[in-house]
């Protein structure tokens, strides 16, 4: 026999023997898939998505710009806490996380009309509340320069100490 022929032939018996062995083999336990972890859920978030799906002019999704809201907001959204599904905490924290951001302040411009829930002109925005947010922007971004370099600061001072701490440098 010659080489060519071998080679045929145990190739031959290869294709045989897998069948057999694959049936034959003991096949691996699977390990059950670990449940993924719950993403703790952050219950501001989840009441601004409710608030977005049934108000969206009142409360517009990102990248539309926020609009200023009606003063009093708070009062005709609790009589659609059932439609909501939340409670009167989540509601009060959804609206008061969605009115202290930078976009919102951003927003309220002197005689800017204030919407209701349906998105409807109730009010406009006066001097002086056009005021305050401008100082809430600016005290926003000055808090975030701080952070900031702090952090770089932080950074910083660990490499200089890990510098430190290698012999032989």
């Amino acid at each position: 026999m010659g080489f060519e022929q071998l080679a045929e032939l145990r190739d031959r018996l290869r294709a045989e023997k897998a069948p057999a062995q694959a049936e034959s083999a003991p096949r691996p336990k699977r390990k059950p898939q670990a449940e993924p972890k719950p993403r703790e859920k952050d219950p501001a978030v989840d009441a601004i998505w409710s608030l977005q799906k049934h108000f969206p002019l009142a409360f517009p999704v990102n990248p539309a710009p926020k609009v200023p809201l009606k003063e009093g907001i708070l009062k005709d959204a609790e009589q659609h806490l059932p439609l909501l599904g939340l409670t009167l905490e989540q509601l009060k924290l959804g609206i008061s996380t969605w009115c202290r951001g930078t976009r919102y302040w951003a927003s309220m411009v002197e005689n800017a009309p204030r919407l209701d829930l349906n998105g409807q002109p109730a009010g406009v925005v006066t001097a002086a509340q056009a005021r305050y947010a401008k100082q809430q922007a600016s005290l926003r971004r000055t808090q975030d320069r701080k952070n900031r370099a702090s952090q770089k600061d932080r950074a910083k001072a660990s490499t200089a100490d890990a510098t430190v701490a290698q012999p032989g440098t």
